[in-house]
């Protein structure tokens, strides 16, 4: 439960910061399943439920992007911008993170970067389609879900753990 709270706390120190026009949307789910805390990336409102505090507040919106992204030192494709990320507590039927994202390049291209760079960080993916799919360094379940999004476009979601 610490884990997703610190999370939500590193999200709200950078949505007072950003004031883009566009925005990622946020949530962190725990306690059996019920969101704790999530930001809606179109308005900006930030929501909070924890024993003791329910309550909600509108930011600037966030807006992340590749460099706000890090897996044991590799970034999202360049170029590409995070629409989502949710998080669920450890224990929990799909458990783990799951981060949306739109990216400037095809789905073969965006998988064969990232198989190159997950590989040399300890990840053990193969291709199945479009996908990779394996485990992470510490042996959790990984999946990199790939389509089109356009032509030379593809959207995308990172999934570790369930």
């Amino acid at each position: 439960m610490l884990r997703p709270l610190l999370l939500a706390g590193l999200v709200l120190g950078a949505a007072a910061c950003n004031r883009s026009d566009e925005g990622t949307s946020v949530s962190i789910n725990a306690d059996g399943g019920n969101v704790m805390g999530a930001i809606n990336g179109e308005t900006g409102e930030m929501k909070i439920d924890v024993p003791g505090f329910k309550g909600s507040v509108t930011l600037p919106k966030i807006k992340l992007d590749s460099g706000d992204f890090d897996l044991n030192g590799v970034k999202l494709y360049p170029g590409s911008s995070i629409t989502n990320v949710a998080v669920t507590g450890d224990g929990q039927e799909g458990g783990g993170l799951r981060v949306r994202f739109a990216s400037p390049a095809t789905p073969d291209v965006v998988r064969g970067w990232f198989a190159e760079r997950l590989a040399k960080v300890g990840y053990r993916v193969k291709a199945d389609g479009a996908n990779l799919i394996g485990t992470t360094d510490e042996n959790k379940p990984f999946r990199l879900e790939l389509a089109p999004d356009g032509a030379g476009k593809a959207s995308g979601t990172v999934v570790i753990g369930g």
